[in-house]
């Protein structure tokens, strides 16, 4: 019945693209992809399922790749300073590096890979997380019949971060083959669907995207991140005052000169794209990594944008893309309308089930500058 995984066994009829919600479920009941505890409320989503922290978090001198031929574990037993019980709720400090090993595992066919990527909530958070797979040479990828556990590498890095075993950081996707879209193909998909609308219509290597430094009525364009805080509790949505967290940016209305901003260096800022991003069904996108060539900062930690994300009919009507963003080494100056990402856009191998924002309680969905669901 699932398509997807018959294809991977027969390569010459097979479709390249993401896998749905649909398919992520035959992965689970074929035993593909095993759930150490029953399947969360909300866990799975249209082109990827959330992956959750298991019972023991293990403080590390620093962050590691196993290496082919080599296991997380036994990595582990030489870089671990301490274990931490996550049956109870932990603090996760900020500058310390954390290995959790996750609920999920995994059974790849052989036609199946897979890419990891933080949930949007944990880049807005400023919590630096990769997943690490036994034998890999790279964080978040994970090759097509790969058949073992997965951990987390988490390493808050602004605000410390209070976490348990089920707590959701991190999100996978599966796929087949090459599904990216060419230039040629998203030119024709902006001019039938409109992938982005109100900014910049420039396509190469992606969809570009810039920065929106005129923000609303008021010149609200941004949020900077205060030191010293309080802690965020990851599963309590709602629970912080903004005030204590973050001092909000500004810019003046009716001086355009004013529509620049200075990052300073090792701060935190939350940003939003000037473009509003739609994502039909039939495709899934990704925020991929700013080039630091043309600049020497980090743009948006948690890049995937699922099937329906901004889309009208699944109540979106155009979404920004919001920006985490970190500047590096130096004083660096955005100016309004400058471009600081691109998006990618994947086929799916079927439309999914469920869709972002009309199937699910979706909290960005329809968003403009917006931090955090734990902030109010």
């Amino acid at each position: 019945m699932v398509k997807s995984t018959k294809r991977a066994k027969h390569p010459a009829t097979r479709v390249d693209g993401i896998l749905p919600a649909q398919t992520i479920r035959q992965l689970m009941a074929d035993g593909a992809l095993t759930l150490a505890r029953p399947l969360g409320e909300r866990q799975l989503q249209p082109a990827s399922i959330d992956l959750r922290l298991g019972a023991k978090v293990y403080r590390v001198r620093a962050s590691f790749l196993p290496g082919p031929g080599n296991t997380v574990a036994s990595k582990l037993d030489d870089l671990k300073l301490h274990e931490i019980d996550l049956s109870v709720p932990a603090v996760l400090e900020t500058g310390c590096v954390y290995i959790v090993p996750l609920l999920e595992r995994l059974s790849l066919p052989l036609g199946i890979a897979a890419t990891t990527n933080p949930k949007s909530s944990t880049g807005r958070l400023d919590v630096f997380t990769r997943v690490i797979a036994d034998g890999s040479g790279a964080f978040d990828q994970i090759a097509a019949g790969y058949k073992g556990p997965l951990y987390a590498e988490i390493c808050p890095q602004t605000f410390p971060i209070l976490v348990r075993e089920g707590s959701t950081l991190s999100q996978i996707r599966f796929r087949l083959g090459q599904p990216i879209e060419t230039d040629a193909e998203l030119a024709r998909l902006q001019l039938d669907s409109k992938l982005v609308t109100g900014g910049v219509e420039n396509i190469e290597h992606g969809l570009a995207l810039s920065v929106d430094l005129e923000g609303d009525a008021k010149g609200l364009v941004g949020y900077r991140a205060k030191r010293h805080t309080g802690i965020v509790d990851v599963d309590a949505p709602g629970s912080c005052a903004i005030a204590d967290y973050w001092e909000p940016i500004h810019v003046e209305p009716k001086r355009p000169r004013s529509h620049r901003l200075i990052l300073d260096p090792d701060q935190f800022y939350i940003l939003a794209s000037k473009e509003a991003v739609h994502v039909p069904p039939t495709h899934a996108a990704e925020m991929m990594p700013f080039n630091p060539l043309v600049g020497e900062f980090r743009v948006h930690y948690a890049g995937f944008m699922d099937p329906g994300f901004g889309h009208a009919p699944a109540g979106g009507g155009g979404a920004r893309v919001v920006l985490e963003v970190r500047s590096h080494t130096v004083p660096f100056i955005l100016e309004h309308g400058q471009i600081i990402g691109r998006l990618v856009y994947e086929r799916m191998t079927e439309v999914p089930d469920i869709l972002y924002g009309r199937d699910l309680k979706s909290h960005y969905q329809g968003q403009h500058l917006k931090l955090s669901k734990h902030f109010k």
